[in-house]
């Protein structure tokens, strides 16, 4: 970074794993890609040349190293990259230049052990690298190797790659070879000269200015520059395999494969958890749930057999938070989140691995593992397809994807990735920002203010006027705040001799542009003049109340659980906040009375609130809580509560919101629910101000109205509910009695190879009722097989019970099996007792006779 600054390059901070205003891609897989908009020419920056070094993952989409990670010396799905960038400023020839000056002078590597690859059509280039390194090789590749492209869509050229030659002790040959993918020859950098913007109709078109984007793997060089062969032998590692050598006490060399797997796998799961991603189903958190479980499953295969990955998060964050404090920031929940998903999944994790292995003895004959059997695995197990196919290739088995892909499609294919959510925003706001740079936003101090109108946009199209109808109106400075950092937009009304417009929300495009989203109600406007701004001031006092409310939250949220808990996501409008948190476990009743009461002390106590602009290093540094998956400027707005003693700080936090000056203005706070939205995530939602009133005014009248229907005073409420359950409770079990005497009576009888097998059907019986139905018939019947069946609607439930003096001949578990398969269902249980469930009431008959056929 600094051999590039030297040579007037900016040092730009990495960005987020998880790409910004990017739903094409997974993860940020590459140094350019906080700069794809300036490399198309939607945007600009003040500087025309950059060096980062820049945190990526590699482990879904088009760029996918999960599956080498382990079996290879130098594959990661985490790894940072160094990187140099020119916007529109040089291209080959300097690029070529400082490449070759860094590797062989800064560095010192001999250039004898180097070498270069060039795009086959790359004339230029090719004499470039004569010109500049004198005899070195240079190597024509007519593949996609040198011709490097982010994604299906977005910017792309051809590259030139520089490689290491580790010499003949390694195997594998060089660059254009069939042995090219051995360990010998090394990659360590990639000059893309980026010339043009792939389309996702296919088409390529040629970029207006001509760049540089530059990459060379950390890990990499770090293994050349410490003179081992291996990236997994540096010291980025050492400390976290010496560890796991600790846990394990299996030989090292024989099991060396899952060392890797484990170390490299640990770094992207902190930083995934650490920029936002948390373990699920679909998109990113399924990525990272497959990451976490090759790495639990590889440390089962060198005898771990409890959680451990937890534990090296710690180990992993300490070497690195220096330079990634966001690490360090989200240190406890990281570890509580991977401790959470070890937990479960090594409970599964023994039983899966049984089916499998006994899949792969009846796979053998074939050398296919079948898709529903593979898909099974996952469903139930928790098993991702890349892990069963890891476990089985030594079997040299492999699986029936297209039969797996089936199965997963009728639930939902929630593996791959077809991008977020997220819209990208419109050409046309990429154009304002060029043209405008940035509007001013002036609704700290005040809620009006006099500007001019200087665009209108109306179905991603500019206009000169309009007269009706919805649009947006951007005006060179605003008092109105855009929907931005979980607090909502702001509304009001826009007004000139013209014509009135009435904001209905304001929004923010590109990141700089503030755009006031309404309809014309009087008249009409043009892109001229001067005009009046006035925010809905009594609404924005109340979003403002609820905002720094939320900050008080998230405080004493930390004072009461700990320090784990971290913002991850929150939203507030005029009428009640939400806040989403890291944490294990649900928040009980004490808990929220305790916080409640502490946020409602700090608002009596009238404490100031203070904003500040100042540097985000300074900021962090302060100890500002900041959520780092939300792209920061240069320059942030610090937004400090103080205590009592003015001295001591309650709250410390980077905000760009609105806020009141002192915490009485919130006058009373108020927890509506708290829940799980995800694992390891809880939410809370809360009022403030007169909706807490509302909120109890409306208690008051549901007691009054329950007082009035149980006939009882409100102090009387609960002791009658209370009566009135255990009535309700006697009555149940009387009215069950005399159901399961009737049930009884209806019991079929029959011999089969002298064992008594006793059937009942009923209807609307839950699963509870139907359990206490086979014990009656048991004690009352004495039988040696119960199979009891009820059907509500087209869903049935099914026991089957077998007596302890035959369950050596018959197994409960397999006779229900049986009786599943024409309802379609699945169950489970032991030898003695067995229940599931399924469809059709009109096969419960089948059902029982497959039962009574399978017996003995």
């Amino acid at each position: 970074l600094k051999f590039f600054e030297n040579h007037d390059h900016k040092i730009v901070d990495s960005s987020s794993v998880v790409p910004s205003n990017d739903p094409s891609l997974l993860f940020t897989n590459a140094g350019m890609v906080q700069f794809k908009n300036v490399f198309i020419g939607m945007e600009s920056r003040d500087y025309k040349r950059a060096t980062t070094s820049q945190k990526c993952i590699r482990a879904g989409g088009k760029h996918n190293d999960l599956d080498q990670v382990g079996f290879t010396a130098r594959h990661h799905t985490f790894f940072e990259m160094l990187g140099n960038f020119s916007f529109g400023d040089y291209f080959k020839e300097e690029a070529i230049h400082l490449a070759w000056t860094f590797l062989t002078k800064e560095l010192g590597l001999p250039r004898e052990k180097l070498l270069a690859t060039v795009f086959h059509t790359d004339e230029e280039a090719k004499s470039i690298w004569k010109k500049i390194a004198g005899d070195i090789p240079v190597i024509s590749i007519a593949t996609s190797d040198n011709f490097w492209s982010m994604g299906n869509i977005g910017p792309c050229g051809p590259c030139s790659e520089i490689f290491y030659d580790h010499g003949e002790t390694v195997s594998g040959g060089m660059p254009g070879t069939p042995d090219q993918d051995g360990d010998r020859y090394m990659e360590i950098w990639n000059i893309v000269f980026m010339q043009f913007e792939q389309m996702d109709d296919g088409e390529r078109v040629s970029l207006h200015k001509k760049s540089i984007d530059t990459g060379m793997g950390l890990e990499r060089i770090a293994g050349i520059m410490q003179g081992v062969k291996d990236n997994y032998l540096t010291d980025l590692f050492k400390k976290i395999i010496e560890s796991i050598k600790i846990v394990s006490k299996t030989n090292f060399k024989s099991t060396y494969p899952s060392y890797k797997v484990i170390a490299d796998h640990i770094r992207s799961v902190c930083f995934l958890i650490a920029d936002g991603v948390l373990p699920n189903n679909e998109g990113r958190g399924y990525v990272l749930r497959r990451i976490l479980r090759r790495a639990m499953r590889h440390g089962n295969l060198i005898n771990i057999k409890e959680p451990f990955l937890f534990k090296l998060s710690n180990l992993l964050i300490d070497s690195m938070k220096d330079a990634y404090p966001e690490l360090e920031k989200s240190k406890a929940m990281i570890a509580t989140t991977i401790f959470g998903e070890e937990e479960r999944f090594l409970n599964t994790l023994d039983r899966g691995l049984k089916i499998l292995q006994n899949d792969i003895k009846e796979s053998s004959s074939t050398g296919i593992l079948s898709g529903d059997k593979a898909f099974r695995l996952y469903d139930t197990y928790g098993f991702p397809l890349d892990l069963i196919q890891d476990i089985i290739k030594s079997e040299n088995i492999s699986v029936d994807t297209s039969g797996f892909e089936a199965a997963l499609q009728e639930q939902k294919n929630r593996a791959k990735w077809a991008g977020s959510i997220d819209i990208k925003e419109a050409a046309v706001w990429y154009l304002l920002k060029e043209k405008f740079k940035s509007i001013e936003f002036a609704g700290y101090e005040k809620e009006s203010s006099t500007s001019e109108i200087i665009a209108i946009v109306r179905d991603d199209q500019e206009l000169a006027s309009i007269s009706s109808g919805r649009a947006f109106l951007i005006t060179k400075k605003t008092p109105f705040y855009a929907e931005c950092g979980g607090q909502c937009g702001d509304i009001g009304i826009i007004s000139n001799r013209n014509g009135i417009f009435k904001v209905t929300n304001t929004k923010k495009f590109c990141e700089e542009i503030i755009a006031h989203e309404g309809e014309v109600i009087s008249g009409f406007l043009e892109n001229t003049g001067a005009t009046e701004l006035e925010v809905d001031g009594t609404r924005r006092q109340k979003i403002k109340a609820n905002h720094t409310a939320t900050h008080l939250l998230q405080a004493a949220l930390r004072t009461v659980l700990g320090g784990h808990v971290v913002q991850r996501g929150s939203f507030l409008d005029e009428n009640r906040l939400r806040f989403d948190f890291s944490h294990g476990a649900a928040v009980s009743s004490e808990e929220i009375k305790k916080v409640e009461e502490i946020i409602n002390e700090w608002i009596l106590q009238n404490l100031s609130v203070i904003s500040q602009i100042t540097s985000k290093t300074d900021a962090i540094s302060a100890g500002a809580m900041a959520l780092f998956e939300e792209k920061y400027g240069d320059s942030v707005r610090l937004v400090s509560i103080k205590g009592e003693d003015k001295e001591s700080t309650v709250s410390l936090e980077i905000c760009g919101g609105t806020h009141v000056t002192s915490t009485m203005e919130i006058r009373i706070f108020k927890i509506l629910s708290e829940e799980s939205i995800g694992s390891g995530i809880r939410r809370i939602e809360a009022v403030t101000g007169e909706k807490v009133f509302e909120y109890m005014w409306d208690l008051e009248s549901m007691a009054s109205l329950l007082a009035e229907k149980l006939k009882c005073s409100t102090a009387e409420i609960t002791k009658k509910i209370e009566d009135l359950l255990q009535e309700l409770k006697q009555k149940n079990r009387e009215i069950l009695h005399v159901r399961l005497k009737i049930a009884l009576e209806r019991v079929q009888t029959t011999e089969k190879a002298g064992v008594t097998i006793c059937s009942a059907v009923v209807s609307d019986y839950d699963m509870s009722e139907l359990r206490s139905l086979n014990e009656l018939i048991k004690t009352q019947k004495f039988p040696g097989v119960v199979i009891v069946a009820s059907f509500s609607e087209d869903k049935v439930s099914l026991i089957v019970n077998v007596d302890t003096a035959l369950q050596k001949k018959c197994d409960a578990r397999q006779l229900l099996t049986c009786g599943l398969v024409p309802l379609g269902g699945k169950g489970g249980g032991n030898a003695a007792f067995a229940q599931g469930g399924g469809f059709g009431k009109a096969k419960i008959t089948e059902a029982i006779e497959a039962i009574i056929n399978a017996i003995f």
